[in-house]
């Protein structure tokens, strides 16, 4: 059995799937590691480093993906190296299915068994591969540092002689993985913090980190079996309306992080509601790769509307390449293990596992 990998394009992923301290996880299971020649140069690794836990490294991108059984990436394959995916292989990653439907169904046409990791359930036993967990906290403690970047003033408090600065506030919009650690570090800085979320659970989390919830007057609780935020009723958006437009004439910094896994995210903040902000203001959108949680998002830039600045990266983790190819290695990793069926050195599509059925694309 094969595990095998590719570099992923470095204009748009930096992150790797294999990092070299898993490689003898995989050969503990009896699986062959073949990875791509410089796979890790980029981070600092080099071959060498691979070849001496017993990995294979090749010039041939074809050949790794064709000969492998199971083949670990971040983001979807190009289209010519689609094309190489045969019945029963087995392709692993994060593959955004709201973007890359066609991509999907061709290769599910084809029999290749594909795993979207962003579609795990929110249980026990798969935390250890949670992806959107381990990046996500990443993401937003990089979503506070780079917004306070490009805010132009003090976030903490301070007394001068001079006088006093007061501290900058912070509103995040989505209280999930992401949410949470962007108000935990925003709090560490010195800023004031609020934040609002659908899932009337993540009141208590909020407030354990020393921020303020936002309560919409009536709310329900919108979140799935599987522990996600669900789409919001037209009254429940309708109040959350009003609550935030005022709320934001006050804030000088906003976090969106707000995502339904697999579609479009939900646009939170509308042209008004930025149009009355502060001058100065900065939203940093986390959701901008699927379709961005503010009307003005576009992916990459930053939007200066009347003063207040929008920014939305498509992939903030590339900030972080390092430490986030440590625990998304480690994910799949787990992953993997669960899929394989050690007594009988194979592949096992169990689809009685929640956590195999939920992530299969179909």
């Amino acid at each position: 059995m094969r595990v095998g990998s590719i570099l992923e394009n470095q204009n748009l992923e930096k992150r790797i799937a294999i990092t070299p301290e898993i490689i003898k996880k995989y050969t503990s299971l009896g699986f062959e590691v073949f990875l791509s020649k410089g796979y890790g140069s980029h981070l600092g690794i080099n071959d060498k480093d691979y070849l001496d836990l017993g990995a294979k490294i090749s010039n041939d991108e074809n050949e790794i993906l064709t000969s492998s059984d199971i083949i670990l990436q971040l983001g979807i394959l190009t289209d010519d190296k689609n094309s190489l995916i045969k019945k029963d292989q087995n392709l692993i990653g994060v593959f955004n299915p709201y973007e890359n439907k066609n991509k999907i169904d061709d290769l599910v046409k084809k029999k290749a068994n594909v795993f979207s990791l962003e579609m795990l359930p929110r249980i026990t036993r798969a935390q250890s591969m949670d992806i959107l967990s381990s990046q996500a906290n990443l993401a937003g403690y990089k979503a506070v540092i780079e917004s306070f970047a490009n805010f132009e003033k003090a976030v903490p408090m301070m007394m001068t002689a001079a006088g006093t600065i007061p501290a900058a506030k912070v509103l995040v919009v989505g209280a999930g993985v992401a949410g949470l650690q962007a108000i935990a570090t925003a709090k560490r800085m010195g800023a004031i913090v609020f934040a609002t979320d659908v899932r009337t659970a993540s009141k208590e989390q909020v407030e354990s980190l020393g921020g303020k919830f936002l309560t919409v007057e009536g709310s329900e609780n919108l979140e799935t079996e599987g522990g996600y935020a669900k789409e919001a009723s037209d009254e429940f958006k309708k109040k959350q309306e009003e609550l935030l437009a005022e709320t934001l004439k006050k804030i000088d910094i906003v976090i969106c992080t707000a995502l339904i896994p697999g579609k479009k995210a939900p646009l939170i903040i509308k042209e008004n509601m930025i149009n009355n902000m502060q001058p100065g203001s900065v939203v940093y959108d986390l959701a901008a790769v699927q379709g961005g949680n503010t009307a003005y998002t576009e992916v990459d830039k930053v939007i200066d509307r009347n003063g207040v600045k929008i920014m939305g990266e498509r992939n903030i983790l590339n900030k972080l390449p390092v430490s986030a190819s440590n625990l998304y290695a480690k994910n799949i990793f787990n992953f993997v293990d669960n899929l394989f069926d050690k007594e009988k050195k194979k592949i096992n599509i169990n689809l009685d596992d929640e956590i195999i059925s939920k992530t299969l694309m179909k």
